[in-house]
């Protein structure tokens, strides 16, 4: 009876070992794999897919996966554990430090470009230009139509981000001085909604990070000043904001190895050709 377990035992062995060889997860450990997980921003998003292209190109045996979300599920994702790298468009918040360091977490805040939200409409508005008051009286509903500005006799169709995304809570900041976004502006999720929203609604008005511009949009000047790399370095660009990234304590090993590469000359050559503007 002992043989015959034995036997058995031996057997179950033999092929656990044989499915283990052919899983991937093996195959991750046989090629020597590291894996680094980065959520968060979708205006880091660019930055961060970029960087970690030529990084895994230079070092083959790491693999980077990059997802956006937003800057607050980049954070809560730090915070629970399931990310090692969080991208966001603001500052995390006492609360979410006080939340991160109850559960052991220590967030370490790494500025990696700068940015500037730029205010878009559809190239087709004769729009060209806004002050401060007329951006928050568009996006509060004091202002609906364009006429009132100089342009059509056309609706303002306010476009926004949700609630979780950095660059709302930046544009809150910056724009609306702590005023609410008018209840029937639409909601989108990204950059990239945003933009080819307006881009397809010539009433449209919309705001993105500057790395999101292309020629299917227009980007108006804000008190005369337009959303350039040279306005949001002297700081003329009055929304202009840091970009972070977040690790739990000082980044290690190759973690640290990577952010150092995004904040090298090559990493901010890289952040540069998305069209953010480089802290060196």
């Amino acid at each position: 009876m002992r043989k015959t377990l034995t036997i058995g035992l031996q057997i179950s062995i033999m092929f656990l070992f044989i499915a283990m060889a052919s899983s991937p997860f093996t195959t991750r450990l046989q090629a020597g794999q590291i894996t680094i997980t980065i959520k968060g921003s979708t205006t880091v998003l660019p930055i961060a897919q970029a960087t970690a292209e030529v990084f895994m190109d230079r070092h083959p045996e790491v693999n980077i996966s990059v997802q956006g979300g937003g800057s607050g599920f980049g954070i809560a994702s730090l915070i629970d554990g399931s990310t090692d790298i969080a991208d966001a468009s603001r500052p995390m918040k006492e609360k979410e430090i006080i939340k991160a360091r109850s559960k052991g977490v220590y967030p370490h805040e790494i500025i990696v470009a700068k940015d500037g939200i730029a205010i878009i409409v559809h190239p087709s508005n004769p729009v060209y230009n806004l002050t401060s008051d007329q951006i928050l009286d568009i996006y509060s509903g004091k202002i609906s139509d364009w006429s009132s500005l100089g342009g059509k006799n056309m609706k303002i169709v306010v476009v926004s981000r949700d609630t979780s995304s950095g660059t709302y809570e930046a544009f809150e900041e910056l724009a609306l001085k702590g005023e609410r976004v008018r209840p029937d502006a639409l909601t989108t999720a990204s950059n990239q909604q945003v933009a080819m929203t307006v881009a397809n609604t010539p009433g449209a008005i919309g705001y993105i990070g500057l790395g999101y511009l292309s020629s299917r949009l227009k980007a108006v000047k804000v008190n005369g000043i337009p959303c350039t790399a040279d306005t949001v370095i002297s700081g003329k660009y009055p929304l202009s904001r840091p970009l972070f990234m977040y690790t739990n304590g000082k980044p290690k090993g190759i973690i640290k190895d990577y952010i150092g590469f995004v904040l090298s000359e090559e990493g901010q050559r890289l952040v540069r050709e998305q069209g953010y503007v480089g802290i060196r």
